[in-house]
Formats: structure tokens, C-alpha cells, sequence
């Protein structure tokens, strides 16, 4: 199944009014549907020999020990998926003694994907309709609200919509 995307135009440098106005493509808004542990186990279910219920649990003991491992700053790394791990921003100080932990603002979980798992464009890939291969085509009739009057599933060289940016 392919993904539909969106031309809109905007400002090469956004901050300056004045800058060129290029065309860039972004997902139709509105495309993507969020999944929740509860939708991946039913999908699981249906696919495998485990159980919604079974599924759901896994899933969520996966959670808390990966969230364990996590606080105590070790990474973790799961076959043919990615690293999970935790980085932070700290404010900088003149001097050696004002430095402290306290000066961390942020912490973050990280993820970096596995080279198995990196998806591809279709389009520009050697190799045409492999597993990690991601089709993309430009939906006709979009809205800059994103709102749709049609889709003919192809480029057809109209719709051509003008967005301010993200």
C-alpha cells in the first residue's frame, strides 16, 4: 500500500519572507492512524498463535523492563528493530563547582534504527518491491487543510496546494 503525500510551497529560508519559494512534498495530513498496544496484539493475534491477551502482555512487560533498563543508562538493543537509549540536554557553566546534575534540563529516549529495518523510497531503489521498500504518490484534489475531494491514486499534475509550512 502506497503513501499519499502533499505538494505545498514555502519559503527556502523559512525566517526570511524574501527567500526563494520552493515546492516540498509531506504526508496528507490526517493519513496516518496511531496504533495502540491493544490494535498491534489484535493484528499479532490474527497473524501468529499467541493471543490478543498474550500479545498485550508481552508487550507491556517489554515496556517496563525496557523502561528499567533505560533509567539506569544502559541501552537496548532489539534484533532487526533498533537501539533504544537516553541522552540529555545540560546548560553549560563558567566554573567546575556550579556544574552539577541539576543543571540537566532535558532527558530524552533515543532511538536508532537497525540497517535491516531502514525503510527506502520505491521510486529511487535498486531494487524494486523489496521488503524495506516504502511507496509514496502524490494525492490530487488536497486542501491545505488537508481535507480531500477524491483520489485517483496517482500524479495527475493537479492539487497543488500552497502551505505556510508546519
Amino acid at each position: 500500500m502506497a503513501i499519499p503525500v502533499m505538494r505545498y510551497q514555502r519559503n527556502k529560508i523559512m525566517s526570511d519572507p524574501a527567500s526563494q519559494v520552493l515546492n516540498y512534498l509531506k504526508v496528507v495530513p490526517g493519513h496516518a492512524r496511531l496504533y495502540t498496544i491493544k490494535d498491534v496484539a489484535e493484528e499479532t493475534e490474527a497473524i501468529g498463535g499467541m493471543s490478543a491477551e498474550d500479545v498485550t502482555h508481552v508487550m507491556k512487560s517489554f515496556i517496563r523492563s525496557l523502561r528499567k533498563i533505560l533509567v539506569k543508562g544502559d541501552k537496548v538493543k532489539i534484533d532487526d528493530l533498533g537501539i533504544f537509549y537516553t541522552t540529555f540536554n545540560c546548560e553549560g557553566t563558567e566554573d567546575e563547582k556550579d556544574c552539577t546534575v541539576k543543571n540537566i534540563r532535558k532527558v530524552n529516549v533515543r532511538f536508532a534504527v537497525d540497517n535491516t529495518l531502514r525503510l527506502v523510497n520505491d521510486s529511487t531503489a535498486t531494487t524494486r518491491g523489496a521488503a524495506n521498500n516504502v511507496e509514496f504518490y502524490v494525492k490530487s484534489d488536497v486542501s491545505a487543510t488537508g481535507n480531500t475531494n477524491g483520489d485517483n491514486g496517482g500524479d495527475d499534475g493537479g492539487g497543488e496546494v500552497i502551505d505556510p509550512g508546519f
